[in-house]
């Protein structure tokens, strides 16, 4: 027990005297640290340069690690120290920047622009170590363009000694105004070049905005908006292609309608019927192919060159439908099917056309009474043929016939009229509203009959059946049922046929619209045909019965299937 606090006495011993010893070492080095520290602050830079080329050390920071190394301190000394150091830090700043601004004033004009630069960077590291790195390259960046000189000439004199910032930038302004201005001048004279090539022309006179008149030239085709649809490419019949193989016949055909030789729809429709009979008569059968299929290609060939001279009539339409009715019927040899054809088309002629008329013809003069004040528009096979049976049937009356341009068919049906020795009397429709109370009876004809009942005629029906509304006249419409069509149409705009812009100005006296072609915004529309409704029409006189317009589809389906439309 004794040997153990023997022991247990030493070790408390050995404990005090190292203890002692650690607070012995600590206060030595507490005295050489506050001796540096006062050796530091009592030190002032000699020189600006020198002191701005040695790394500044933080006080702060080197304050705070001899705080944590000597725990023995007590807190009166330790912020006594830190008061102590930022005081000197604060004498250093002002110092550094007085010593900065004697330089900048006192500065020699020999020193070359790299000395100027490397000064103003160190200053500005000086100037706050704690200072973001954003914000010192901003600051840096600053000094450099405000302190940059311009070049230095080839001896190594600077030409802006002496002079101030101002100056400086003033000069520099100067410099890049003068250099506009060059600039500009030249600009000036590569406009004034050009403007001297277009000067050569000629001058024109101005012409006022409502007489001006813009040549164009005579090939273009003028269109109007609304009728755009209608216009068709110009096709020359004889400058057509050989290699179609188009029958003579089908092409003289096609010569006659296009250049109105034969006009009207139980005419064009004769016409067609008795071209085909010839195409039939020429006709052989190709080898390897059906009599039937080849002549209907044959057929559908002759239509499409025909449609391209001229638009078909309502009526060639049908009769071509119920003619391919007729041929896809064939079943015998070539030369039993050609004699079936021809019988056919014979009498389709006789029956559709001959006898229609006549049946119509025999309606018509139970209407006719003696007096009578007959008007009729334009030129109709069909309402010749009415007035030359009622003149036959010693039937006292009078016609009117009312005319108008371009076509001027009137002078035609009044030749024939007077020829029958009818008493007749020829006006042109300005004159309608003046002969109109005179006038009895209305006799029109039809270009088709449309299946809503609206009557499709020569341009001016409509005109003439309204002015007859006006004055309680009676409006009968004659048109055989191989007129009539399944299409519909309210107005002329849809479906139509454009005339010859240049018959409008045909006059001998037309002088100035001769060259209506090289005016820009005059464009002459021919219309051929309009569309008058069923309420301005009395009732249509068929072969069948007189009957109201609203009663096409009831024929339509009454017609047997081989002559339906």
């Amino acid at each position: 027990m004794a040997d153990k606090e023997d022991i247990s006495t030493h070790k408390k011993s050995k404990r005090k005297s190292k203890g002692q010893k650690d607070t012995k070492d600590a206060g030595d080095q507490g005295g050489v640290s506050k001796s540096i520290e006062s050796a530091k602050v009592s030190e002032t830079p000699k020189d600006v340069s020198m002191s701005v080329s040695k790394p500044i050390e933080n006080p702060e920071e080197k304050g705070d690690q001899d705080v944590n190394k000597k725990s023995s301190k007590s807190r009166e000394e330790i912020l006594a120290e830190r008061e102590a150091k930022k005081l000197a830090k604060q004498a250093l700043k002002k110092k550094a920047k007085e010593a900065h601004v004697d330089k900048a004033n006192n500065l020699p004009q020999d020193k070359n622009e790299e000395a100027v630069k490397k000064e103003d960077k160190e200053n500005v590291v000086k100037k706050d170590s704690t200072v973001k790195p954003m914000e010192t390259k901003i600051e840096v960046s600053k000094i450099l363009e405000e302190r940059e000189p311009e070049k230095e000439n080839i001896d190594g004199k600077d030409k802006n000694e002496g002079k101030s910032k101002a100056q400086l930038r003033a000069e520099r302004r100067a410099l890049q105004e003068a250099q506009r201005a060059r600039k500009l001048e030249k600009a000036k004279e590569v406009i004034e070049e050009k403007t001297n090539v277009v000067t050569e022309v000629p001058k024109t006179e101005k012409i006022s905005k409502f007489n001006k008149v813009v040549p164009v030239s005579e090939d273009k085709v003028h269109k109007v908006k609304l009728f755009a649809h209608l216009y068709r490419p110009v096709f020359d019949c004889v400058e057509m292609d050989l290699s179609e193989e188009i029958h003579p016949s089908i092409v003289r055909l096609g010569t006659q309608y296009r250049s109105k030789v034969i006009s009207g729809a139980n005419a064009k429709c004769l016409a067609l019927l008795n071209a085909f009979k010839t195409v039939l008569a020429d006709y052989k059968t190709p080898t390897n192919q059906e009599f039937s299929r080849g002549l209907e290609a044959e057929i559908s060939k002759s239509m499409v060159f025909l449609n391209k001279c001229r638009p078909v009539a309502v009526s060639m339409v049908n009769a071509v439908k119920h003619l391919r009715f007729q041929v896809n019927q064939l079943k015998g040899n070539e030369i039993e099917s050609k004699k079936q054809i021809n019988d056919w088309i014979d009498t389709y002629i006789k029956e559709q056309i001959e006898k229609a008329a006549e049946a119509i013809s025999l309606f018509v003069l139970q209407k006719i009474t003696d007096g009578d004040v007959i008007l009729t528009y334009s030129c109709s096979s069909l309402i010749q043929r009415i007035l030359l049976k009622a003149s036959e049937e010693k039937i006292k009356f009078r016609v009117i016939v009312v005319d108008g341009r371009p076509w001027l068919e009137g002078k035609e049906m009044l030749r024939r009229l007077v020829k029958a020795g009818i008493s007749c009397t020829y006006v042109f429709f300005n004159g309608l509203s003046f002969i109109m109370p005179e006038v009895t009876k209305i006799l029109l004809g039809a270009h088709a009959l449309l299946a809503n009942g609206y009557v499709m005629s020569r341009a001016g029906s409509s005109q003439v059946a309204l002015l007859a509304k006006a004055y309680n006249v009676p409006v009968l419409v004659c048109c055989e049922t191989h007129k009539f069509s399944e299409k519909v149409q309210t107005d002329s705009f849809v479906h139509n046929e454009l005339g010859d812009p240049d018959q409008l100005i045909s006059n001998k006296g037309a002088k100035e619209l001769s060259k209506w072609r090289t005016i820009q915004y005059l464009t002459p529309l021919n219309l051929t045909y309009d569309v008058t409704p069923p309420d301005l029409v009395s009732a249509v006189v068929t072969e069948i019965a007189v009957l109201p317009c609203t009663s096409v589809p009831v024929i339509l389906r009454v017609k047997p299937p081989d002559l339906t439309c």
